[in-house]
Order: C-alpha cells, then structure tokens, then sequence
C-alpha cells in the first residue's frame, strides 16, 4: 500500500498511537520496535483496546484476511513517510527550532506568543526526536496556521533527518553549547548537527531564520541566509537588555525603529533565559503578534517540568533545574546563582552526563568555578562530582543525599538543584 492510501486512512482515524496501553477509540496504531520491545507484537491488543487500524512490519502478527492490518516494510519510515506526506498536505507554515540549551523554553514562549493572535501548533513536552516530530505532524490540521516544532540531537545527522520529515520554513537555533559530547564526538560536531538546520534551510528559496545577533558561533554559520536578528545591539529588528534577576528575569524591548523600550516581568529564573524570551519576543513580532499581547504572554508563562522553577517549602527556597545538565547550562545556572541577591546560597548539584571523553575535564572545570566564586556551602551528587578535585561534600547517589537531608534538614536558604536527569535530583525536593 502507498502513503498516499495510508494517509487516507490516517484522516478516516480520529488520531495516531505507538503504545498499545493508550489507545483512543478509532485511532491509527503504529508498531514500532526497540532495543527491548517489539510493537509487532502488541498490534492485536491494541484493536481490541480501541485502535481501527494497525500498522505492523512483520507480516506473522497480521492474520490472513483482517483488513484491520496494514503490512509495511518498514513501521518507523512508514510513520516518517506519512508525516512528511500530512505536512506537505497541509502547507502549514512551520518553525523548527533546534539548539543545546533552552530549545523546549523557547518553544513554550514562542508558541504562548503566537498563540495570542494564531491557530498554533507546538510540540507537545520534549517530544522532539525521530518518533515525536512526526507525530507532532500529524497533530496538524486545517485550523492551525502556525506550527512550532521542536528537533532534538545527539548524534550528527539528527536533525538533517528531522528537517527533511518536517521541511520547516522558518528555524531557529537557540544556541549551541557542549551537551552529548559522547555521541557528537566533539565541540565541533556540535555545532555542524545543530547546523544542518541551517543547511536545510538555505536550499529553500525565501527561507529565514531568526538568530541571536550575539552569538558568533551561530552567526558564522548563517551565511547565505535571509537573518531576522535579535539581541543587545541597536538597530537589530529586536533589541532588549536585562533589567531585574531577583529573583525573577525582567528585561526591556523594542523594534528597530522604535524610541521606547517595553518591559516585561516574568516568572522565568535565570538571565541564561533572556535570549529565550526575546526571541519569543522577535518570532511574536515578526507574526503580527502586538506588543501588549507579547508581553502579556511572557508575564503569564510559568515554566514546569522541574526547568528553572522557583518553589518556596515550608523551610528554604529552592531553584529547581533538574531535568538536565550539561557544561554549558551548568555554568550559566551556576554564574546567575552567584549574581542573585539571595542569602545562605547552598548548591545541589548532580552529574553531567554523555560528555565522553571529555567527561573528567568537565566536571572539573565545575568545581574549580565552585571554588572560584566562593561557595561554601554545595553538595555534589555522583561519581564523575566524585572524582574531581574540590572541598565540598560529595554522595554517590541521590540516595545517598536524601539520608544526609533526613538527617540534617537545610533550613533558611535558597538553593539551586541543578543536574542531569538521570541523576534524579528532583527527588530531593521534598526533603527540602
């Protein structure tokens, strides 16, 4: 069977599914497969849960004649093919946005902007890799003028295959930074996968890009590209400057041609957020989103999911960025730590993780900023912590941590919680 009959059979469903345990009445199961699971084998349990239709990759789980089963060569190129196809259908315009840090934010903000004035489509959550771009694609309908897609990367190539499957028309890249050293190999390799979206880009005619004027890594590879350019500079289409950090970010902005500046508060922690919101700022403005509305939606969004939330307990203040970790966002998170004005500063801060071989040097470029910047008081949670020269308390494991917290509860203090997922810092937080 061709896309073209498959994607007709995708509209006749009312939506799309790779988890048997969750599938909605008349939706479209696709039988994907892992290194420990094989989708294949759940396609008869998800009809009978709900599911109108299955597709699977191994013609031994679709019985003879049951028209339910539609056999693929390949299940994940399948749900590629067909997303791509949906996407090409709709013609709505896209923005991909790719980047070390602040991705995930940046598309929270962009899409509460645009959102004030468009039919947006986003990615939902973090669900920005090989199997959650398409499935944001097919999320699209004819209502939605917009749609925000995010692309993730640790490997090179990642994102040339993402932007081939969501051909964006628009893309930004926050920034990039040294995070999944392991699997880029280096640096370098970085910034080449983050820059494949650029790649991608300058082969469309009329294409642009929205880039952060004051980052020279990402402005050398943006040749050859129309470039709407926001930062601190005058006579950039946006321009803004920090203007508050305590704790909250509060910045100002104003368009190229204007003399007044706009001022928002938000309840973003953090100046390492002040790119992230101007170009929600730029991306707003440049749809027609007003200004009033712009910073009615910066002021209103509150971020979740443990990325840079500020939680008050019973006992301390706590900055809560424990959903990941790498060189970059740990040093920025660490610098804004330092300049807050917050009395009885403790760190808790977790292992980095994919780093490779530059693993060791890493985190001991951590410490000795630990050390540099005069705190005292830090627990340091891991084995690659561990391994470094420092004078602070160390744990091998958040288990380890959490008896420490029982025994002696911190009280009167604003602590930053900061670390790789996998560290599961985020399961200090009450017992703080």
């Amino acid at each position: 069977m061709d896309i073209t009959a498959i994607h007709q059979i995708f509209l006749a469903c009312a939506s799309v599914t790779t988890d048997s345990r969750n599938c909605p009445q008349g939706s479209l199961f696709i039988a994907l497969k892992g290194e420990s699971f094989n989708g294949n084998a759940f396609a008869s349990r998800a009809l009978e849960s709900g599911s109108a239709y299955a597709i699977v990759d191994e013609e031994a789980y679709a019985p003879e004649g049951d028209t339910r089963y539609i056999v693929v060569e390949n299940s994940l190129k399948t749900l590629q093919q067909l997303a791509n196809y949906h996407r090409r259908q709709m013609r709505t315009p896209i923005i991909g946005i790719t980047g070390t840090n602040g991705k995930t934010t940046t598309k929270e903000l962009m899409s509460t902007v645009l959102s004030q004035t468009h039919n947006v489509l986003y990615t939902l959550g973090n669900l920005n890799n090989h199997i959650g771009v398409p499935l944001t694609l097919l999320r699209l309908r004819p209502e939605h003028d917009l749609a925000v897609v995010e692309m993730g990367a640790s490997h090179p190539g990642d994102i040339k295959e993402l932007v081939e499957i969501a051909e964006p028309d628009y893309g930004i890249i926050t920034n990039v930074g040294k995070a999944h050293l392991e699997g880029f190999g280096s640096f370098e390799g970085v910034i080449k996968t983050k820059g494949e979206m650029y790649d991608y880009l300058r082969m469309r005619k009329e294409a642009t890009i929205f880039i952060h004027n004051d980052n020279p890594c990402l402005k050398k590879i943006a040749y050859g590209l129309r470039q709407i350019a926001y930062g601190n500079e005058d006579g950039l289409y946006i321009n803004g400057h920090v203007t508050g950090n305590s704790p909250y970010l509060t910045f100002e902005w104003k368009t190229g041609n204007e003399s007044k500046y706009h001022e928002v508060q938000t309840q973003l922690i953090g100046e390492y957020n002040f790119p992230n919101a101007l170009a929600a700022v730029t991306i707003g403005h440049f749809f027609g989103v007003e200004p009033e509305k712009i910073n009615k939606a910066l002021a209103g969004y509150t971020p979740q999911n443990n990325r840079s939330q500020l939680k008050k307990t019973a006992d301390n203040t706590l900055i809560i960025d424990a959903y990941n970790a790498n060189p970059t966002s740990m040093m920025a998170s660490i610098s804004n730590f330092r300049n807050m004005q917050a009395e009885n500063k403790m760190l808790i801060l977790g292992d980095m993780r994919e780093l490779g071989k530059d693993s060791a040097d890493e985190h001991q470029k951590i410490t000795d900023y630990l050390e540099e910047c005069g705190f005292k008081n830090v627990a340091l949670v891991g084995e690659l912590f561990a391994a470094t020269r420092h004078s602070y308390q160390s744990y091998p494991d958040v288990t380890a941590l959490i008896a420490e917290l029982q025994r002696e509860k911190p009280c009167g203090k604003t602590i930053l919680i900061k670390g790789s997922n996998g560290i599961k810092l985020s399961s200090v937080v009450e017992y703080l």
